[in-house]
């Protein structure tokens, strides 16, 4: 029984699930950075694009 409750108590697994919950908060927020910019990219390359005669 006192093996269970340190079970129950133990945490060391909280630690890797916070640094797993942070690295996909990371990674939407580069994803939607990704995505907003990557439309202002666009759109300069097709100016250049444009401009160039393509």
């Amino acid at each position: 029984m006192k093996r269970f409750k340190q079970i129950m108590v133990s945490e060391r697994g909280q630690g890797m699930a916070e640094y797993g919950l942070i690295i996909a908060l990371i990674a939407v927020v580069c994803i939607a950075a990704v995505a907003f910019i990557g439309k202002g990219v666009n759109k300069n390359f097709e100016e250049v694009g444009e401009a160039l005669g393509g």
